[in-house]
């Protein structure tokens, strides 16, 4: 395949939804439509909502768990090559920097990072940084930012969640969110430890952009993958975020974890009109931490 100037103007203009889809694990389906300020803002509901979340859960029996056991720790280093077909695009990271403290609680600081390589920056630079402090006890969010940079879109927003009076706190405003609330970021981790099984749909409560969306974990299949980083046995879910524009086939995003206690993500893949962008596994680095085991805890209906 040879790659010419215009083929990566083309893809160039099309290949950020996935690193914002990657800095954001579960966004990816809107951003595929390129409406990341409307999502931003907490755009894209109506009276539809319902009927759209029960088709989409459709043959799943929606469950609400909680962790089983802590898979991931202080040290974890998870580096992703975004692809568009056979085209490089650029680099993205999930990280554990460290075991960090905010108004007293120990959390844990979760990064990720999307960047643009050389080729991409003359088309549609990106450089995008996410950061979420889950509590270490409770593994529900404490803090959340996002500091964007796609091309000449900038964005940088900060919310605290009071877990304990249920408030989302913004520099500007006040919400009320649901117990046990996550941010996207750090759904993706809570998810690791729970017992998915194939069939489920796991309910959890989740707020972004000023408003509280709730997202279904669809537990599709198992199946064995190969990445750069090895060969896995996989369960493949589909993150469902209830807004209405998320149900469209374009834009679904799939990830693949490691069918075992440590659900490591290995494969992200977003289905887009124009073909499937996607972030592979290319190094990892496990947390020398020991796995904690958890004590089960009773899920509040509000969580949908």
């Amino acid at each position: 395949m040879m790659i010419t100037r215009s083929k990566i103007l083309g893809v160039g203009l099309v290949v950020f939804p996935l690193f914002a889809a990657f800095s954001v694990p579960f966004i990816g389906q809107a951003a595929a439509r390129g409406d990341m300020a409307a999502l931003s803002e907490g755009g894209w509901q109506d009276d539809s909502e319902g009927r759209e979340v029960d088709s989409a859960l459709d043959n799943f029996e929606v469950v609400r768990l909680s962790p089983v056991v802590v898979p991931f720790g202080e040290g974890e280093l998870l580096t992703f090559a975004i692809q568009y077909g056979i085209i490089y695009a650029g680099d993205a990271t999930l990280e554990i920097r460290n075991i960090a403290e905010i108004d007293g609680a120990k959390a844990y600081h979760i990064i990720s990072t999307a960047r643009t390589n050389g080729a991409f920056d003359h088309v549609f630079k990106v450089r995008d940084r996410h950061e979420s402090l889950m509590d270490y006890d409770n593994l529900y969010s404490l803090s959340f930012e996002k500091h964007l940079r796609e091309g000449k879109f900038k964005r940088d927003e900060k919310v605290l969640f009071d877990q304990k009076n249920h408030y989302a706190i913004y520099v500007d405003k006040k919400m009320q969110i649901p117990p046990n609330t996550q941010d996207f970021l750090s759904a993706l981790y809570y998810a690791r430890g729970l017992p998915l099984k194939v069939g489920q749909a796991v309910a959890l409560a989740n707020h972004t952009g000023g408003k509280n969306y709730p997202i279904y974990i669809k537990v599709l299949r198992r199946e064995r993958i190969k990445v750069p980083a090895g060969e896995f046995d996989c369960l493949v879910v589909e993150p469902v975020l209830q807004t209405t524009s998320i149900f469209e086939h374009k834009g679904k995003l799939t990830i693949w974890v490691t069918d075992d206690t440590v659900k490591m993500p290995v494969l992200l893949r977003s289905k887009v009109a124009v073909g499937a962008f996607e972030a592979v596994l290319k190094s990892y680095t496990l947390s020398r931490a020991e796995m904690r085991p958890m004590e089960r805890k009773e899920i509040p209906e509000s969580g949908e």
